[in-house]
């Protein structure tokens, strides 16, 4: 059965990637709480929703609204370093080598999400994400809610979008979340990623579940 997966994987043309828990070590806007004095609290909301037991929005809307997150505070949060999980390079690599289009798809925010891309060689054409406001003097202003990624299935969206495209006839989703687990179908096939958080109902659902990107690059 694994094995059967792992073939739809070797044949994809299009592959979309989760940032946060996934090729990311952590989730962006965990550090980004930490960066407001918010940690704690954002983190509870950050689990409540990768779990699927709150609408993806509800938790967005509230993680934001207890940070009250500044352009300063947003910019310092980018010159931090991002850890990239193992093996995810190497992997991205062999995808690229291969021809496959590459895609983040992530319900965390752009500004944050370009270091990790540029290191992936990833152009930010290919990614999909949040977008934060700012008013004139710097304070917090909202979200654009106009974004497929700010919204519960917002990832079946882009995935629908883009399974139109020519050369995106076999796509894969890999994440750690129900949000990416909600993809499939349309996603061809959807690799549950527990390399860094093993989510039980993401375990259960996915069509194949691996713990490290070692076994996807083996495959290749």
């Amino acid at each position: 059965f694994f094995l059967g997966k792992m073939e739809v994987f070797a044949r994809a043309t299009a592959v979309c990637f989760d940032v946060d828990s996934t090729v990311c070590e952590d989730e962006a806007i965990d550090r980004l709480a930490a960066f407001c004095g918010a940690e704690q609290a954002v983190a509870e909301w950050t689990q409540r929703a990768m779990g699927g037991s709150v609408r993806f929005e509800e938790a967005l809307a509230a993680r934001l609204e207890l940070m009250q997150v500044t352009r300063e505070k947003h910019q310092a949060c980018r010159q931090s370093p991002v850890k990239l999980t193992p093996g995810i390079k190497g992997l991205v690599e062999k995808l690229q080598a291969k021809k496959v289009n590459v895609y983040l798809v992530t319900g965390g925010f752009d500004y944050l999400v370009e270091p990790v891309a540029a290191q992936l060689h990833i152009p930010m054409t290919n990614v999909f994400a949040n977008k934060l406001r700012f008013n004139g003097d710097g304070s917090y202003a909202g979200f654009d809610d106009s974004q497929p990624t700010s919204h519960t299935g917002g990832k079946r969206e882009v995935v629908e979008q883009l399974k139109a495209k020519p050369g995106h006839e076999v796509l894969v989703v890999i994440g750690d979340g129900v949000t990416d687990m909600e993809a499939r179908p349309p996603a061809d096939l959807f690799i549950g990623f527990g390399g860094n958080v093993v989510r039980e109902k993401v375990k259960q659902g996915a069509d194949c579940f691996v713990t490290s990107f070692a076994e996807l690059s083996d495959c290749l």
